[in-house]
């Protein structure tokens, strides 16, 4: 399994991200997992990127929303918002797990 984070410069959740991630995937030798830089709107377009960071598995991201638009932005995540309705910038550790488990 491919697992790509997306993400722009200076993104104030990659990091975030990618620990919580790690704690998800460490001892699975079938994850590959990489970061890519999206520089420009081009960029954007063409990958699809709807915000910093995307993760795409496969290259399917599995958190589609409709309100993310397509260019440079901060993403949020609303099917992971705690009970205050408040979106995170980045899926909980709980979410990643259950879709990596659901896409191996």
């Amino acid at each position: 399994m491919n697992v790509t984070i997306l993400h722009t410069e200076d993104c104030p959740n990659l990091e975030l991200l990618l620990a919580e991630l790690r704690s998800v995937i460490d001892g699975r030798d079938d994850v590959t997992l990489t970061t890519t830089l999206v520089r420009s709107d081009a960029d954007a377009m063409r990958l699809g990127f709807h915000g910093s960071p995307t993760i795409l598995i496969d290259g399917t991201d599995p958190f589609p929303g409709p309100t993310e638009p397509v260019g440079l932005s901060c993403r949020r995540y609303p099917s992971c918002a705690d009970a205050a309705g408040r979106a995170p910038g980045y899926p909980t550790r709980e979410r990643l797990a259950e879709v990596l488990q659901h896409t191996s």
